[in-house]
């Protein structure tokens, strides 16, 4: 992969685990970053989308307009098919705490006995706004809810959510693991292939 290089972006998250994922992803290459701390007196983005898809776009949108900065923005969460897509796009508001919004998910799962009940995914949308263009992409990775949180590291649902291929909740993999196979890391792959064919990449580029 040749890297991407001398881009600086605003990213749009006040999540800092999710934050700390994306900076690790893309260590390798040469990108920077602002922060929303950095920009505390901008009013937040309204999610009002129907999609993770929408309100990145929303999100990376409205930063955009306030900044005239290119922005990174992300919307994530977990679909579980037995719930009808539960929690959903709704997967941050779903309780006040990850602690609440696991207890809360398993609540509603308690009769779910079967693993073919409990199937599952993470969806990562990422938006990156230009101004004068777009990129949009979406990862997605497979598995299933647990009955008991497992794990210390992560975030979220992650506790909960169980990768077959590695015999593993997301909360009991490294970081280094995480990093290659999760939703965002697929997302942020296919960001970057979408990165390296943008011509005269430079951090004082203002238009593509």
């Amino acid at each position: 992969m040749n890297p991407p290089h001398n881009l600086h972006f605003l990213l749009a998250t006040q999540n800092k685990g999710k934050a700390l994922e994306i900076r690790r992803a893309l260590s390798q290459f040469d990108i920077a970053f602002d922060t929303l701390e950095q920009y505390d007196s901008l009013p937040e983005a309204r999610e009002i989308g129907c999609t993770f898809s929408e309100n990145a776009h929303l999100k990376a949108i409205h930063y955009h307009t306030l900044t005239g900065m290119p922005v990174l923005a992300e919307d994530s969460g977990l679909v579980v098919d037995g719930l009808g897509g539960k929690p959903g796009i709704h997967s941050a508001r779903f309780a006040s705490t990850d602690k609440k919004r696991i207890s809360r998910l398993l609540k509603m799962m308690n009769s779910f006995s079967d693993d073919t009940e409990r199937t599952a995914y993470f969806v990562s949308a990422i938006c990156v706004i230009f101004p004068s263009h777009s990129i949009e992409v979406i990862g997605k990775v497979n598995g299933l809810i647990t009955r008991i949180p497992q794990g210390n590291q992560g975030f979220g649902y992650d506790p909960v959510f169980y990768y077959p291929p590695l015999g593993k909740t997301f909360s009991q993999i490294t970081v280094e693991e995480k990093n290659r196979i999760s939703h965002r890391a697929i997302a942020l792959n296919k960001l970057l292939r979408k990165l390296e064919c943008l011509p005269n990449t430079t951090t004082n580029q203002t238009e593509l």
